[in-house]
């Protein structure tokens, strides 16, 4: 199984639960090239589509830009995993998700706050990086490790330097967004680097970050489209 396929494998219940039933209209943005949660979604009888510039090919993809995606009739619920924190302009692209859904369609969000990667954080994940093959590509995580080492800097530092150069979001900045345009139904911190470890399982993350070695830098969102709640 890739690191891909044990990530979506451990979101798919979170995301699964937040949906209404087959057949609604679900759009997933950020498919990614693989085709994120859509080939589940047409198995479980979703009429489903996904958005990434480097969707599959197939008549359930587009590859697009999610903010240059033209959507003919509102869906029942979109799914967003991983595909927000790095988005140019977020207000923008969250204001086309609720004009994009139905009104009471649902929200399904996994993300990444990057400011709750301290340095003990980065360290707990460091010590259990994967061995490389020669031919193998770097991780994320790998390449964070080796330009911090080649920085020199604090690893506050470093990692303020690098989420400005990507232009991230941050956890407070995505949910005071979210929460302008949707009616939160539930929010919580989550296990995130698992899929990227050798011999980590998500109860693994979950059970270091319940006894602080490391923080939750996970976040998972659910809502609905509406006006705010009184």
């Amino acid at each position: 199984m890739t690191t891909r396929d044990l990530w979506l494998a451990a979101n798919w219940p979170f995301v699964a639960d937040a949906l209404p039933d087959a057949p609604a209209r679900v759009l997933e943005i950020g498919c990614g090239s693989e085709g994120g949660f859509v080939p589940r979604l047409l198995q479980d009888g979703y009429s489903a589509v996904g958005i990434d510039p480097e969707a599959p090919a197939g008549p359930n993809y587009h590859q697009v830009e999610f903010e240059r995606y033209d959507i003919d009739q509102p869906v029942d619920a979109i799914v967003a995993c991983t595909a927000l924190h790095h988005v140019g302009d977020l207000a923008e692209v969250l204001t086309k998700v609720a004009d994009s859904l139905a009104r009471g369609g649902g929200l399904a969000i996994v993300e990444w706050d990057w400011k709750r990667f301290d340095e003990a954080t980065a360290r707990w994940c460091f010590a259990r990086l994967p061995t490389l093959s020669p031919e193998s590509e770097p991780t994320w995580l790998q390449r964070a490790r080796d330009e911090w080492a080649a920085s020199h800097q604090p690893w506050e530092s470093y990692l303020e330097a690098w989420a400005q150069e990507e232009r991230l979001h941050t956890g407070q900045e995505m949910l005071h967004e979210l929460d302008l345009r949707f009616n939160r139904a539930a929010v919580s911190e989550t296990p995130y680097f698992f899929a990227d470890l050798a011999d980590t399982s998500q109860s693994d993350e979950q059970a270091a970050i319940d006894s602080g070695q490391l923080h939750a830098t996970g976040m998972r969102y659910v809502g609905h489209r509406g006006p705010p709640a009184a």
